[in-house]
């Protein structure tokens, strides 16, 4: 057997990070001893813990050491990174350390510098002319970046339970159709009236779905009242928002009598083929050819646009980004300035935003399938408060409480 010292700290006993980390050295085969554990006396005060981390090989304690490091565990004998060139374009070196979304630190020329761009599922690069580390996807790995490899050298400082009691904290668990929605709505509309008083960015995420549900005057009134300064969304929520905004149907169905248009199914490719024949979105609305609407909107109102493609899209729209690695890039110039997310309706785009978003952005996801925002808890993005509802009465409920003088404004956490 052989052995490491680690140390966490922090709020690791009412945020569970102790039970958290002891859990994870047995359940990969390990085994521990509490060299000592020093916990605060009040709700404010900080707790550590030194513990001794037993395996049988070197291999198989680098594993329990990699694993607990995500709950903020780093080797009690601080070592700088380890750095790495990449030998070719494109692929990290053998060992790399992954990241997760919580902020991260790297031990550099003795002191402890943050990490800058934090996402998930990156590498660590260090760049000689800034001093500087940062998160690198994958693609855009050039031979001879320098990469943090191993553990050593790295830790994370995981996101703990909020100070502040809350419905919004409490309603981070598991996923349920039982869950108070009107509780949920009042928090998440407070949670959007700070980001707006501090000035952050908020983030809409939006599916097809909020057009078809008849939600698009809700979304209208959030742009119209300074709510929504980024939309992530598809070619499908833009052509169907632009076809009802010409023909008054979306999927080739009426929206005001819910019964099918004669040749309905062609509206749809005939919008995108209007805004195509002016060019853009944007010519089409100063042309004054596109009138309303949640493009029209974004537009009018300056709303930052992220249209991502996929492989089934008809047309598509001029402004949808075909190009994957583009969208992405795209998507990460807003997320991490971002103050809040929200998430309609969208199962793809909720899973590839809650990929990019760093951890300290709090996040609700409303979808009708629980599986969507089960799976964003399962990808880690943990921050996330999950809603299982239709779009249309959440929004109605949102822009009604975001409407309201009266409400309470909460503090938005972590």
């Amino acid at each position: 057997m052989i052995s490491e010292e680690i140390q966490i700290e922090g709020h690791i006993i009412d945020s569970l990070i102790l039970s958290k980390v002891l859990d994870e050295v047995l359940a990969f085969g390990g085994d521990y001893k509490l060299k000592q554990v020093t916990i605060g006396q009040t709700r404010g005060d900080r707790s550590s813990a030194t513990i001794e981390v037993w395996a049988p090989d070197g291999d198989q304690l680098g594993e329990i050491l990699a694993h607990i490091a995500k709950h903020g565990a780093i080797v009690r004998a601080a070592e700088d990174v380890l750095l790495v060139a990449a030998t070719q374009d494109g692929v990290f070196p053998d060992g790399f350390y992954s990241t997760t979304n919580q902020q991260t630190l790297v031990r550099w020329q003795d002191d402890w510098v943050d990490v800058r761009n934090q996402e998930m599922d990156c590498g660590i690069r260090f760049d000689e002319v800034s001093n500087r580390f940062e998160c690198v996807p994958v693609c855009h790995l050039k031979r001879g970046d320098r990469i943090v490899v191993g553990h050593r050298g790295v830790k994370v400082i995981p996101l703990e339970r909020s100070r502040e009691a809350g419905a919004f904290e409490f309603m981070r668990s598991n996923v349920s159709t039982e869950k108070p929605k009107n509780v949920l709505v009042h928090q998440i509309a407070c949670h959007m009236r700070s980001a707006k008083r501090a000035g952050k960015p908020i983030l809409l995420v939006g599916g097809p779905a909020i057009v078809h549900t008849g939600s698009v005057r809700h979304v209208v009134r959030l742009i119209e009242m300074g709510y929504v300064q980024v939309l992530f969304a598809g070619n499908a929520l833009a052509a169907h928002d632009i076809e009802q905004a010409l023909y008054g149907t979306s999927l080739g169905v009426h929206m005001d009598k819910a019964t099918p248009a004669e040749a309905g199914h062609e509206h749809h490719l005939r919008a995108i083929n209007t805004i195509r024949k002016c060019g853009s979105m944007r010519e089409a609305v100063e042309a004054n050819v596109l009138r309303t609407g949640i493009m029209h909107a974004c537009i009018k109102h300056h709303v930052n646009l992220v249209l991502a493609g996929s492989i089934r899209d008809d047309g598509p729209l001029p402004e949808v980004m075909t190009d994957a690695l583009v969208a992405q890039d795209r998507m990460r110039e807003y997320v991490q300035d971002a103050g809040f997310c929200l998430m309609i309706a969208t199962a793809l785009h909720s899973i590839a935003t809650g990929n990019l978003l760093p951890a300290r952005v709090a996040a609700a996801c409303v979808d009708i399938s629980p599986a969507v925002v089960t799976k964003l808890a399962d990808r880690g993005s943990f921050q996330t408060v999950g809603l299982v509802t239709d779009a249309e009465p959440f929004l109605r409920e949102l822009v009604q409480e975001l409407g309201s003088a009266t409400a309470s404004v909460i503090n938005p956490g972590p």
